[in-house]
């Protein structure tokens, strides 16, 4: 597997995987780490301690702070993992030290929901 690392860190973990983008500040409990956006396809679902793969990051900058909230919090992902890299998931990943992977398209389609990886 190729990574190209955004945030350092090793971990290992269980994907969750999304196949949408995710606004942060909109569509996640930042004290829960649920998601609570009824349209996203991991609505219902806990990030916390998860790999989370996603194609990117939408919405407002101020997304940065929800991530660092849900770290303050003890509900944030693992690690996270993305296809293409946007300005707010790299700046939230690099306040809360959450690891920060991009993946190429393809391997980022081998990637399953459910299964346990070690990255970094």
């Amino acid at each position: 597997m190729t990574l190209k690392t955004i945030v350092r860190g090793k971990v290992t973990g269980k994907i969750i995987k999304s196949s949408q983008p995710i606004n942060f500040l909109g569509s996640i409990d930042k004290k829960t780490g649920e998601i609570t956006d009824q349209k996203h396809d991991l609505f219902g679902k806990n990030i916390a301690d998860s790999i989370l793969v996603f194609p990117n990051g939408i919405g407002s900058s101020v997304g940065a702070y929800t991530i660092y909230s849900l770290k303050s919090n003890n509900v944030a992902p693992a690690a996270m993992v993305c296809q293409k890299v946007d300005l707010t998931v790299a700046s939230g990943c690099a306040l809360a030290n959450i690891p920060l992977f991009v993946l190429s398209p393809d391997e980022y389609g081998n990637m399953k929901d459910g299964d346990e990886i070690s990255l970094g």
